[in-house]
């Protein structure tokens, strides 16, 4: 099976990876059917999305236990799967290349720069009419992330820190970045046009249409600093910043520690969004200037990717 799918073309490996990523997925929803209930005080998971059952402590504790277990069904045990059918699964990942330092400060300067121009895009998603059933599941959504990021004390904020934000950014950079985005440069023989369609992928399978775009602009940015650098480990850096930042901004606003509402919304200025692209643009240029100095040419890797 394992050199069957080493030997697979990159239309049959992509077809693998994503099949993989779907029975892992109906495995997943099989057992937590059944599970779920046990965990919860009695509710199933269709009760779990009424507001005032999330509210219930032994429904949020079952809803965070599904979440760390649908993250690493569904992400993580697929990609490394898929990896470990290659001859060297960790350089494969990108997980060969340890944490430069100067590259690590890059990627998260890369990160805290685009999110204007995430913000932006934001804004820029909601002129795009949708399906009202489109902005009920955005809003189911907000609130399930509400109810699990409730953190009356520090340690509900480590354990939400490693669920919401490490876990997440470990399982699904293995499975985008580290397998997909890998697949689908073969199958293209182009880099950021792999870039784009696994961001599109990326967003899409999350189902919130509604924040559809911004997530495309992130995914693409954390697929950017891969590209470049060809080490999974600092778009998993960069991946975790970003959503350890929220979870921080939660914990410090619910605990009255700062007066801004990380949830409200605020337009970004067109010209915010601009200089936040340029600025992104030119870091991940030094990045991968720094990448080829440390021995890493994107341009030669995809080289061989095509051969």
């Amino acid at each position: 099976m394992m050199d069957f799918i080493r030997k697979a073309s990159p239309f049959g490996q992509l077809a693998i990876l994503l099949g993989l990523m779907s029975v892992f997925f109906m495995g997943y929803g099989l057992i937590m059917t059944g599970v779920f209930p046990a965990i919860s005080g009695g509710y199933t998971m269709l009760q779990s999305q009424d507001p005032k059952v999330m509210a219930v402590p032994s429904v949020a504790a079952a809803l965070r236990i599904s979440q760390f277990l649908y993250t690493f069904t569904v992400f993580l045990l697929p990609g490394a799967l898929f990896a470990l059918a290659m001859e060297r699964p960790a350089h494969y990942l990108g997980l060969n290349r340890g944490l430069p330092f100067l590259q690590l400060i890059l990627s998260l300067l890369v990160l805290l720069c685009c999110l204007q121009l995430v913000g932006a895009s934001a804004d820029w998603n909601k002129m795009v009419g949708l399906p009202q059933s489109f902005h009920d599941m955005e809003k189911m959504a907000e609130k399930q992330a509400k109810a699990l990021l409730q953190m009356p004390n520090s340690w509900t904020m480590i354990r939400n820190l490693f669920l919401m934000a490490l876990m997440p950014a470990i399982a699904e950079e293995v499975f985008f970045r580290g397998c997909l985005q890998r697949v689908i440069r073969k199958l293209v023989r182009n880099g950021w046009v792999a870039v784009i369609v696994t961001a599109l992928i990326f967003s899409a399978i999350h189902l919130q249409f509604v924040t559809f775009l911004p997530r495309v602009v992130l995914g693409f940015v954390i697929g950017a600093v891969f590209l470049v650098t060809g080490n999974l480990w600092l778009s998993i850096a960069a991946h975790f910043l970003n959503n350890g930042m929220q979870v921080v901004l939660f914990y410090l606003y619910q605990n009255k520690l700062i007066s801004k509402d990380p949830a409200a919304e605020e337009a970004v200025p067109f010209y915010l969004a601009v200089l936040s692209a340029v600025i992104t643009g030119l870091l991940i240029w030094r990045l991968a200037q720094r990448a080829r100095q440390n021995g890493y040419n994107w341009k030669t890797a995809e080289v061989e990717a095509k051969n």
